[in-house]
């Protein structure tokens, strides 16, 4: 097969690279949405070694490394495929993207639902590029606000169901075994009643088969994981879902660390084994404390490291960190990729310049245009959000 990168498809990943401003972008899946603490480590080598050192923690929990060139492509994806980063086989990679609740353990019903999924992969219908899956069979779901097409959860009676996106209920069923096979038939179903023309489960109009009633509700939603302290190790951040190579692997440098979970919040799970006395590493410039303001900020990398955003975006999420607003979204472009659910205050670059939308989404109307940043600030300061 050729090593020449395909920067062209619905979604980045690792055998199919997405242009960039800074270079070509490189989405690496954890297997079952962790990466033990040698593979951590090598994900941070290999990001220093073939990219810019910068590694991303994108909505769906996967990272990302960046300014990956095209020569130093096909070096990177012998590394990661060593080190069991990244399959060997393009096609796995073809298949939906999967996003466990994170703080799984051994047993619980995600790990063992993800495992038969993986198992039947290949039996799930092809579809377009951007459909995920979300497996949240915990006792209380938490991913319901992460994009996905199609979940598997937890009911309120306690079983298991399977729910599309876009409804607020779901089908009951059995097992975990018969979880699968409504979601293998869900996918199929999709695809037949014109999915493709939709993109995502959310979009597309068809009701639902017979065979897939929505009479269920899921169990009462639960938290995302807090910031500091936990029982299996630490919760720490990444600003703006961005941190760099050296960060993370001072992060994980203690040989306490055993793995490391990733969760769609930009936040991980670092599970460690701490004898008496050990204390939990700390390094400068992750967010460690529910209470730090950056994290009402949605931020897209902007420019120059995205080639469609006309605008920076992190140095002005740095100065609006102290906002009174409950939710702020700066966006490059009118795409909006950081954040698709309205913020109270929300920031589009145009031209080189900011359009300023209240309560909305970065495809709202603005309520002011082509401010400069200082614009922005001033005009913040005189609505008294600063």
């Amino acid at each position: 097969m050729s090593l020449s990168p395909r920067t062209k498809g619905w979604c980045p990943s690792a055998w199919q690279p997405m242009a960039t401003g800074d270079g070509l972008l490189v989405r690496v899946r954890p297997p079952m949405g962790e990466l033990s603490r040698a593979q951590m480590l090598a994900l941070c080598e290999a990001a220093q070694t073939f990219g810019s050192g910068l590694i991303e923690l994108t909505s769906r929990a996967n990272f990302q490394l960046r300014g990956v060139s095209d020569t130093s492509w096909p070096s990177l994806m012998a590394f990661l495929v060593e080190h069991q980063l990244v399959s060997a086989d393009p096609e796995a990679e073809r298949q939906p993207q999967l996003m466990l609740a994170p703080h799984w353990q051994a047993g619980d019903d995600s790990p063992t639902i993800a495992s038969l999924l993986q198992t039947r992969g290949s039996e799930l219908a092809a579809m377009p590029g951007k459909v995920g899956i979300a497996i949240d069979a915990g006792k209380a779901p938490v991913l319901i606000d992460s994009a996905a097409d199609f979940r598997i959860e937890r009911s309120m009676e306690g079983g298991l169901l399977v729910r599309a996106d876009g409804h607020t209920l779901g089908t009951a069923v059995s097992d975990a075994e018969a979880a699968i096979e409504q979601l293998i038939r869900l996918t199929h179903w999709f695809v037949e009643s014109g999915g493709w023309g939709a993109g995502r489960m959310r979009r597309h109009t068809a009701p639902l088969p017979n065979w897939a009633p929505a009479n269920t509700a899921p169990a009462a939603h639960g938290a995302k994981l807090a910031l500091g302290s936990h029982p299996a190790g630490q919760v720490v951040g990444l600003p703006f879902g961005r941190a760099t190579a050296s960060m993370l692997r001072e992060l994980v440098a203690p040989t306490s660390v055993t793995a490391v979970q990733v969760t769609p919040w930009r936040r991980l799970l670092v599970k460690q084994t701490l004898v008496q006395g050990d204390t939990a590493p700390a390094v400068d410039s992750l967010i460690r404390h529910n209470s730090d303001p950056r994290l009402s900020i949605d931020a897209c990398p902007g420019a120059p490291y995205c080639e469609q955003a006309s605008v920076a975006t992190q140095p002005l999420a740095e100065q609006l960190s102290g906002l009174k607003n409950s939710s702020v979204h700066i966006s490059g472009c009118a795409k909006g990729c950081a954040r698709q659910q309205p913020a109270a205050l929300c920031l589009v670059g145009r031209g080189g310049r900011f359009d300023l939308i209240i309560n909305g989404r970065a495809d709202s109307a603005p309520k002011a245009t082509g401010l400069s940043e200082s614009e922005v600030i001033s005009y913040l300061e005189n609505l008294g959000a600063s």
